[in-house]
């Protein structure tokens, strides 16, 4: 028995989960794997969405292959878990919906998530347990980092490096300025949603607006602040 775990059940992890089940669907149908949701420290065995519910804890111990991802929007907690399920012997397996396009010559690390309508172009290479939310897209030679995360339609242009655990918000668009060299997101960076970033975006800042620029709280009017920023998963 194949035993595919899904860790988060909130709300990323219940858009996630029909994506695993349609992908699975033979071998489901065929009795040869199951599919659960997982959760830390769940003390009762539950369902979500008709999909069985357990411990993080319960998964490790399922006879079988155990196969897992990890549909939780922080990217330290998801590095965290993915850690830990790799140090226990899980598999990471990747995910994409029928409707997500794989070009030509893109490279992925373990554990991407590709929502419906998304696209990666060509020659880009992905890191470890990447998201990519519904309508998003990786134009021509982008690297991405591990742990990154883009919410639901952004627009990622050819010629883009971004770095670990940056944050990318719902509809924000990343284009270089120019060819001589790729516009880069820092380690950590959050692009708010909407913003629209045409030069260099440092490790841990947080930029928003068209152009996108650095929001420094006090230092903007308080209708300037970008809404939100991690809502999206």
């Amino acid at each position: 028995m194949r035993h595919y775990i899904l860790v988060g059940a909130g709300g990323f992890g219940r858009e996630v989960m029909p994506l695993v089940i349609a992908q699975l669907a033979h071998e489901i149908g065929s009795g040869r794997a199951r599919a659960y949701f997982a959760v830390e420290d769940l003390r009762d065995e539950v369902e979500t969405n008709g999909v069985p519910t357990i411990s993080l804890e319960h998964a490790r111990d399922l006879r079988g292959e155990i196969f897992f991802n990890v549909a939780i929007a922080d990217s330290k907690v998801r590095e965290r878990i993915a850690e830990h399920c790799l140090a226990v012997g899980m598999v990471p397996f990747p995910i994409a919906a029928a409707s997500s396009l794989d070009l030509a010559a893109n490279q992925f690390g373990a554990g991407a998530i590709l929502c419906p309508f998304t696209m990666v172009t060509a020659n880009a290479r992905i890191g470890r347990f990447f998201h990519a939310n519904f309508y998003s897209h990786v134009a021509h030679d982008c690297e991405i980092g591990d742990f990154v995360t883009f919410g639901p339609g952004v627009r990622c242009n050819g010629n883009v490096r971004i770095e670990d655990h940056a944050y990318i918000g719902t509809g924000a668009i990343l284009r270089p300025a120019g060819k001589a060299a790729p516009l880069v997101i820092g380690r950590g960076a959050i692009v708010a949603m909407g913003a629209v970033v045409l030069t260099h975006v440092p490790a841990g800042e947080t930029v928003f607006g068209n152009p996108a620029r650095a929001w420094r709280g006090g230092l903007h009017r308080t209708s300037d602040a970008p809404s939100s920023t991690r809502s999206e998963t």
